[in-house]
């Protein structure tokens, strides 16, 4: 819209645009913002970095702790391999004393020497805890001596797998498997070495049993007792020879498909890996290594439950040593931005009454200029309407004169006096002086209806969109006003947009509870009206509602327009708002307040009833302080067919009426001696028109009373009077049919009476 009508540059539903309601800069040591990213900030610092270095350490902690148990493991493991070792070797040579003893002879010769040579088996590998037995058997497995039995019972071994593996040179079968022994009925495992004859064909071989417990106790008082490290002997088959601890399942072999069996099957000779152990149940760090050339590997393994276990204790020792001042740090945080928080809502509450004090300030003097201003212009207005009075009356006392060829000339008054009328009633809305006429509406119903007069108003280059729901509110509103300024709006709307545009027309339910920021509370009906304008700038829109500002060419625009719209809305208890920016167009929103009750249907007036008989001319007491406005009237009233009597104001116009009441009763007569008294409210004197009439209806409550007035404060007074009342400048017709409804009534009742007597 062009400036006529501006917008306004809050949030749609504040008073009338002003600069008190920007928000305050916050002052120095008041920036919240800042304060509150580096308490966030620090806060954060506090929980990531102790964090970062607890993972670090955690992190550090497991690593060397794994390091130091796979350590512990391989030293371990180095005592364990050489203590086999030596048992191996040592082994080794007692089988090659024992095989030198009976070289040279076959199986019967042995036989035949068995008592000597037990003896000496029984020397040889008596003395030793680790050996259960020694024995030697013959080319077909029958035990031939031994250290445990003199002569040796019948035992054979020709099907027994070290002993098939040593005759087929099978290097792992010089190692058995774990059994129990035939000779000495313990749980051993056999270490062998093949005999020969002189032509170095097989002739039996020479056993030596050895005990897996001589080496588990060995390993239990080599880890010592509560240790997390389990110690093995192996096969390099997988088949366990000894293990300390036992195995929970009763295992022969370890747990196959696990990187330790792997390392066995391709002959690595030692090293580190981390299994699943199913033998000693659960996860290891395992460290092996082979017992010099022969088939075996010793093991030492590390449970990592008991690595983790220790981690934790540590880790836990860690976490209450770190975050326990940590926690206190981050308590001191929250409550600093806790008291930010509250600082912070402090100020905004006193950036709030500050700015509601300012706002009231500027509102304050807004209203006391604007009273002003509606004082001055009221007075004009108040003036401008008796002159219209004046010449009103004469051009109806030239037409009923039948003035001749002044028809044209005549016709040109009565626009003028139309337009001047327009412009008095809006002097006086904008003033806060012009009278309501206010009636329940329905809004769905009735701006539909108003669609010919906003497009007469907007022209044939914008559409016109109404979009109203038929479930919105009814309104009290003066439906004259209201259209008065839809068509203010919708002309300002027109020149907003001279290359054509739209214009919507919208309306809605809407309620304000106390504490929404809105200035009025309740419930309201929201009339929108947009066009799509070039918008108004900021400066223009400042003013937007101040009375005679325009920014429209000369002769174009009075500054009213807007100014009304406000007035009318404030006076009907609601608020007009505008909301505008340069190329979006501008929407004005009318604040109506919801009617309690729905209007009433309207009814056809009933026809007058036409008397029989031509009425009598009323008479007439005329009260006015302007003599020629009362020389007007009176000579229309006079070309009416009534008597007019005139009075200068109030405080002369009473005692007529007493005196004629007063001669009426002592004549006897029943009606008082004036029909009806006409009369202006501002009038100078003690007394107004409102003082008058309210000791005219003391005096005699059926005389009727015509008041005459521009004032809206004086027409709120003048509705708890039962009078009649006329705004100026009124038109000679409606006063005409006053008169004749008030005939009727004098004719009714003097037939009552006639009929009652």
């Amino acid at each position: 819209m062009i400036p006529d009508r501006p917008a306004r540059p809050d949030d749609h539903i504040s008073p009338p645009p002003r600069n008190d309601h920007a928000p305050f800069p916050a002052a120095p040591g008041h920036d919240f913002t800042v304060r509150r990213r580096t308490l966030i900030a620090l806060l954060i610092a506090a929980i990531v970095l102790p964090c970062i270095y607890v993972a670090a350490m955690a992190y550090n902690d497991l690593r060397t702790r794994e390091a130091d148990a796979t350590d512990a493991a391989l030293r371990t493991l180095r005592v364990a391999q050489e203590h086999a070792l030596k048992v191996f070797d040592m082994n080794e040579a007692l089988e090659a004393r024992i095989v030198e003893l009976v070289h040279g002879e076959d199986d019967d010769g042995i036989r035949a020497n068995e008592a000597q040579i037990h003896a000496k088996l029984d020397t040889i590998g008596g003395g030793y805890p680790q050996v259960a037995s020694v024995s030697i058997f013959g080319r077909d497995g029958d035990l031939l001596a031994s250290s445990r039995y003199s002569p040796p019972p019948p035992i054979s071994i020709a099907t027994r797998e070290d002993f098939t593996g040593i005759r087929d040179d099978h290097a792992i079968d010089r190692v058995s498997r774990v059994m129990v022994s035939p000779v000495s009925r313990e749980t051993v495992f056999d270490t062998g070495i093949e005999r020969r004859d002189d032509a170095g064909a097989f002739a039996g071989l020479v056993s030596i049993a050895l005990r897996p417990g001589y080496f588990s106790a060995f390993y239990r008082d080599l880890l010592g007792a509560g240790s997390p490290m389990n110690m093995g002997l192996v096969r390099s088959d997988g088949a366990i020879l000894a293990l300390y601890p036992p195995p929970r399942t009763g295992a022969t072999d370890i747990t196959r498909h696990t990187p330790f069996d792997a390392a066995l099957a391709r002959g690595a000779e030692s090293g580190v890996v981390r299994t699943r152990s199913q033998v000693v149940g659960g996860d290891l760090i395992v460290a092996y290594r082979r017992v010099g050339s022969y088939p075996v590997y010793v093991s030492c393994g590390y449970r990592t439950a008991a690595i983790w276990a220790a981690w934790w204790r540590h880790l836990s020792v860690l976490v209450i040593s770190m975050f326990t001042p940590s926690i206190a740090l981050w308590c001191v945080i929250w409550l600093s931005l806790r008291r930010l928080a509250a600082e912070e809502e402090a100020w905004e509450r006193w950036q709030a009454e500050a700015a509601m004090r300012r706002s009231i300030e500027s509102a304050y003097r807004q209203s006391r200029k604007m009273e002003a201003l509606g004082n001055l212009v009221g007075s004009v207005a108040h003036d401008f309407n008796n002159l219209l009075m004046i010449v009103s009356a004469n051009v109806q006392i030239a037409r009923r004169r039948g003035a001749v060829g002044l028809e044209r000339e005549l016709s040109a008054v009565e626009r003028a006096l139309k337009s001047g009328q327009s412009l008095t009633r809006q002097l006086l809305g904008v003033a806060r002086k012009q009278p309501l006429h206010t009636e329940t509406i329905h809004v769905g119903r009735w701006l539909p209806a108003c669609r010919e007069l906003l497009g007469a108003s907007l022209g044939a280059k914008v559409s016109l969109v109404i979009d109203v729901a038929d479930d919105v509110w009814p309104v009290l509103v003066d439906v004259a006003e209201f259209e008065l300024a839809l068509i203010n709006l919708a002309v300002n709307a027109r020149d907003a947009m001279p290359n054509g545009g739209r214009f919507t027309v919208r309306a809605r339910n809407i309620s304000f509870r106390p504490g929404e920021g809105f200035p009025l509370d309740g419930d309201f009906v929201q009339v929108s009206l947009e066009d799509t304008g070039v918008g108004m700038p900021p400066d223009v829109l400042a003013r937007a509602f101040e009375p005679l500002y325009t920014t429209k060419p000369k002769g174009t625009g009075t500054g009213l327009g807007l100014p009304h719209v406000f007035a009318f809305c404030e006076r009907s208890g609601g608020l007009a708002a505008i909301d505008s920016a340069i190329g979006a167009g501008t929407s004005v929103h009318l604040y109506l307040p919801r009617a309690l009750y729905a209007p009433a249907a309207q009814r056809p007036p009933a026809p007058p009833k036409e008397d029989a008989k031509p009425r009598e001319g009323l008479r007439v007491l005329l009260v006015e302080d302007n003599d020629e406005v009362a020389a007007g009237t009176e000579a229309l009233l006079q070309m009416m067919g009534h008597q007019v009597t005139c009075a200068n104001d109030a405080t002369s116009a009473l005692p007529l009426v007493e005196a004629g009441y007063a001669a009426g009763h002592a004549d006897g007569e029943s009606a008082p001696r004036f029909d009806l008294v006409i009369s202006d409210i501002h009038m100078p004197g003690e007394m107004n028109g409102i003082d008058l009439a309210e000791a005219v209806q003391a005096i005699e409550p059926t005389l009727p009373v015509i008041l005459v007035t521009g004032y809206a404060e004086e027409l709120e007074r003048a509705r708890h009077v039962d009078v009649r009342v006329l705004s100026k400048p009124f038109d000679i017709g409606l006063l005409e049919k006053m008169l004749e409804q008030i005939q009727r009534d004098r004719s009714a009742r003097a037939r009552d009476a006639t009929l009652g007597g």
